[in-house]
């Protein structure tokens, strides 16, 4: 049987001592570039082969990352949840999935109980002082608050809003409506205040009601259209969920999408452009989003960095189907 290498051997064949190697290799920016190059030298020679699962103990790493997503139940984090799986596995890191709504106790010791080396986040709600007291890097993805001093990456939401009512604009509209997200949501704020600017700045009539992002709201939402005395003639919700909602109940009761009204979402879901009929929606490349802050996180932790405040802003594409058309 072949002889194990221990890491006196290596030591040996450095000209260095044991402790001196440990450093190398766990700390290497503590040592000295000529020492470490000596001792990554002699741990070729020998053939010595790091123990990473000790390693990570005594560096009390997990070699896992935590994403944390209110209301998992939304489809639209499916593509997001894959793309960082598939960047946290080429890194040898495994990923845990948790609602960002559970118990605030358990949100709290997060970044003290040693069950991931780093947090993606995917809401921006939490409490400021809770996020900034997690001992772990956080990167934030599509949702963002400036208070948690955390990088983000995120589309251009405001651009967005703009895109879809100057679409609905060039189709001859002349009254939109926006049925919102959330009021105390970001995403929500920012979405509709795009949209008010926009209709504003293209001399449009704007009507906005209130929502949130579930087909319910946009159930609801349409019903409230069809009582009005003179109804837009298009609407822009402020997620796809909220479209096929809006768009399925104006079906039940008689009216035509978008013979009658033109409907605008928000995310462009997996199956968006199969609803019948397919959304004309705003595509956030999701796969894309997930990727990007994973390897941002990732590289954080392979260089122990202190993340900054740094933010990433993607310009947004609308995705013209067949829920849209000329206003009649």
């Amino acid at each position: 049987m072949p002889v194990k290498v221990r890491i006196a051997d290596v030591a040996a064949a450095a000209g260095v001592s044991t402790a001196t190697v440990s450093r190398a290799l766990s700390s290497p920016d503590v040592v000295g570039a000529e020492t470490r190059a000596r001792v990554m030298a002699a741990v070729q020679a020998t053939g010595y082969r790091i123990n990473a699962a000790a390693r990570d103990l005594r560096q009390q790493r997990a070699r896992s990352i935590l994403v944390l997503a209110p209301n998992l139940a939304n489809t639209f984090f499916s593509r997001i949840i894959a793309a960082v799986q598939e960047v946290a596995g080429q890194a040898g890191l495994a990923v845990q999935i948790s609602d960002s709504r559970t118990d605030p106790d358990l949100l709290q010791s997060l970044g003290h109980n040693g069950r991931a080396d780093g947090i993606l986040l995917l809401d921006g709600a939490l409490p400021p002082d809770l996020v900034r007291g997690w001992r772990l890097p956080v990167v934030q993805v599509c949702e963002w608050n400036d208070a948690y001093e955390v990088p983000s990456l995120r589309i251009d939401n405001a651009a967005a809003a703009r895109m879809a009512v100057a679409h609905l604009r060039d189709l001859g509209h002349t009254h939109l409506l926006h049925v919102a997200g959330p009021a105390d949501n970001v995403l929500g704020q920012t979405r509709e205040r795009g949209f008010v600017d926009a209709a504003r700045a293209f001399g449009l009539g704007a009507t906005v009601l209130p929502g949130d992002f579930t087909m319910a709201s946009g159930a609801r939402s349409a019903r409230a259209w069809a009582e009005m005395p003179d109804r837009p003639s298009a609407a822009f919700t402020a997620s796809d969920e909220c479209a096929f909602g809006f768009i399925s109940e104006c079906n039940r009761m008689g009216f035509a999408v978008p013979g009658d009204v033109s409907v605008i979402g928000f995310d462009d879901v997996d199956f968006a452009g199969h609803f019948i009929p397919a959304l004309t929606t705003i595509h956030q490349p999701r796969a894309r989003l997930g990727r990007q802050a994973a390897e941002r996180l990732v590289s954080a932790l392979g260089a122990s960095e202190r993340l900054t405040h740094e933010q990433v802003i993607i310009d947004p594409n609308l995705m013209i189907r067949a829920s849209t058309a000329p206003r009649t």
